[in-house]
């Protein structure tokens, strides 16, 4: 099969390897599609995975194509979108569902093979079938669509809240979907790419703004005088964090998702804005996968399936395992405009 390995540091190539051959529990997928996340950058341009040769990719959907032993053959022709973190279901988190807080988890595309390539295995636990009517593409986006859900729900928005996403990339447009799908009533938009501004504008979102170019708090106050109710900090950057909690309302929270590209400081003001509005600070990380705290994957692809999100817009480059790395490229030197880039087989 055709798959992007990634060697070393930088050296990402597209060959033929082997097929994988799944294991007791285990099912071969054929990869339809496969979304390139802003984690997946650095992974292959500076920081590179937790062993070499090693497949990246962890935003998929496909078609079950083998199973292994103990695996019901039924299984074979299911469309599913893939949960990517294996957990080890022996430590305290994974006793009480809390997966992604796994002692000793393995992850497909960073700790084993994932799904750049045509083919990968996975465990029959990850997967989630894929509703009639859904296209693979869009459930390939479950992933990015699941970790927006989860660091929303940390919030517990109301109906009429008002929400501030910091951040206005893929994960922030799924944010924006989330809190009106939700019952917010106004939700803000802050990013400091105009490109990524007006294609938020383009999707409906009219309340934008560049904190280059204006002062966010007092934008944000300007149409929340109290301040927003939720304010969500998806860039990583320091300056958003500073912003986020002065944006906030008394009582307000505010989400933490960004991954954060250096150290997080915060002034004597920002800090003094906590204490003083008893802000609520809320972590997020990864997404849900039990059924008692909220499958948000099944949450994802039931609200695409109804309509209430709606990701297909937001796919804005396809392209075959032999262009990804120049996609790659592209989105690490910022060349160009660009949203969800997906790879498709």
């Amino acid at each position: 099969m055709k798959a992007c390995v990634l060697h070393a540091i930088g050296d990402l190539r597209t060959e033929e390897v082997t097929v994988p051959v799944p294991g007791p529990g285990w099912v071969l997928v054929k990869v339809a599609a496969c979304g390139v996340c802003g984690s997946d950058i650095p992974r292959v341009f500076e920081k590179g995975t937790y062993r070499f040769p090693l497949i990246p990719g962890h935003e998929f959907a496909g078609v079950v194509d083998a199973v292994g032993e103990g695996v019901d053959a039924a299984r074979i022709g299911q469309r599913a979108a893939v949960f990517p973190l294996v957990p080890c279901m022996r430590c305290a988190m994974c006793a009480v569902g809390a997966y992604a807080q796994c002692a000793d988890y393995d992850y497909l595309g960073s700790r084993c093979d994932g799904a750049f390539a045509e083919y990968v295995v996975a465990p029959e636990w990850n997967l989630v079938p894929v509703p009639d009517g859904l296209s693979l593409e869009e459930a390939a986006m479950c992933e990015p669509a699941a970790v927006a859900a989860h660091a929303l729900r940390q919030a517990k928005i109301d109906l009429g809240a008002t929400v501030a996403i910091f951040g206005a990339g893929p994960i922030g447009l799924m944010l924006a979907q989330w809190a009106r799908a939700w019952g917010a009533a106004r939700v803000m938009l802050l990013d400091v790419d105009r490109e990524k501004l007006q294609f938020a504008r383009s999707l409906g979102y009219e309340f934008t703004s560049n904190p280059k170019e204006e002062d966010a708090v007092a934008w944000v106050r300007g149409h929340a005088p109290l301040g927003a109710d939720v304010v969500v900090e998806g860039s990583g950057s320091a300056a958003a964090f500073e912003q986020t909690v002065q944006c906030a309302k008394p009582f307000g929270a505010v989400v933490l998702m960004g991954n954060p590209a250096g150290a997080m400081t915060l002034s004597q003001k920002a800090y003094w804005a906590i204490l003083r509005n008893e802000l609520r600070l809320h972590g997020t990380w990864n997404s849900s996968f039990a059924e008692l705290r909220g499958n948000e994957w099944q949450m994802s692809l039931d609200a695409m399936a109804a309509g209430r999100i709606d990701v297909k817009p937001l796919i804005s480059h396809r392209t075959g395992p032999e262009g990804l790395l120049d996609h790659m490229v592209m989105m690490r030197d910022r060349k160009g405009f660009f949203n969800k880039v997906m790879m498709v087989n």
